[in-house]
């Protein structure tokens, strides 16, 4: 384990001082999870409902909107389409389109390097959760963060970013007071936790166990069972493969319910330049060639 990674462990723990951002991220986080241990003595079958449709909705607003449209530009929507499902990703409470997109991108830019936002040669736990709760190594790292002037340039992402935390503690108000005790813990506390650790799993399970069917120079792997929870998201070395491609899972078999989402889309006229990776490149890309791209 090399003296950087030490360091970086160390001064996640101690040796550092928590600012504000850390602390409101550790309660927020600490206080989902308290409320998802509630959930065997307050489940009903309404709660769970309202519970799993706005996982479905909003995992969609990470996978689809968050990750492949704005992230990555695989593919337009109408604009008021395109902010919808944003905002439905501004209400998995993973920080607002602005500062999800800029880490991400970095991720790409400097994949396991010293500058990934969350970087697996720190260990699971650092890319899995750790990171969240140091934001002063993202200042450190990225001062400007000017990868993501496409998104600050509109209104509407400068505005989620300005009252973000507003939306998250807005909408837990009216389920409360809507649904009771029972509605806060599974549609605030069970829905958020979970789709928490999922995504995460992207980050740091996604780095460590499955297979690589592409040469990317990185350690991103496809793993089947984060797939199957995320929407398409654990196809992973596809993804560091193919960036821009708006379909993950690229063999038959690769369940990609995003790109089934995007396909309908498509189909109905609402999602245009839908990109995908050409065979040339998926050869240039394969372990068997000589000529990679890097």
């Amino acid at each position: 384990m090399s003296d950087v990674v030490v360091k970086r462990k160390r001064d996640l723990f101690s040796g550092r001082k928590w600012n504000i951002v850390d602390v409101v991220t550790g309660g927020w986080i600490l206080t989902v999870h308290l409320l998802t241990l509630f959930a065997p003595f307050t489940f009903t079958w309404g709660a769970f409902w309202v519970a799993f449709c706005l996982y479905v909705l909003c995992g969609i607003g990470i996978t689809l909107s968050y990750h492949r449209n704005l992230a990555h530009h695989s593919f337009k929507l109408p604009k008021w389409l395109e902010y919808t499902f944003a905002y439905f990703g501004v209400q998995a409470a993973q920080r607002d389109p602005i500062f999800w997109v800029s880490i991400h991108r970095s991720h790409h830019q400097y994949v396991e390097s010293d500058k990934d936002p969350h970087s697996p040669t720190y260990g699971f736990w650092f890319s899995h959760m750790g990171w969240l709760f140091d934001s002063g190594y993202i200042i450190e790292k990225y001062k400007e963060r000017k990868n993501v002037e496409d998104l600050k340039s509109q209104p509407f992402y400068q505005f989620i970013r300005r009252t973000y935390l507003w939306h998250i503690l807005g909408f837990t108000v009216i389920v409360y007071v809507v649904g009771g005790f029972s509605y806060l813990v599974w549609v605030v506390g069970v829905r958020i936790t979970l789709s928490y650790h999922l995504t995460f799993l992207v980050n740091s399970a996604c780095h460590i166990w499955g297979s690589q069917v592409w040469d990317t120079g990185d350690l991103s792997k496809n793993n089947l069972w984060v797939a199957l929870f995320t929407f398409g998201e654990g196809w992973h070395n596809n993804h560091h493969a193919f960036e821009y491609s708006a379909r993950f899972g690229l063999e038959w078999w690769q369940l990609d319910l995003c790109w089934c989402f995007i396909l309908f889309l498509e189909a109905v006229g609402l999602a245009t330049n839908v990109k995908l990776p050409s065979e040339a490149h998926k050869i240039k890309r394969s372990f068997a060639s000589g000529n990679k791209l890097k």
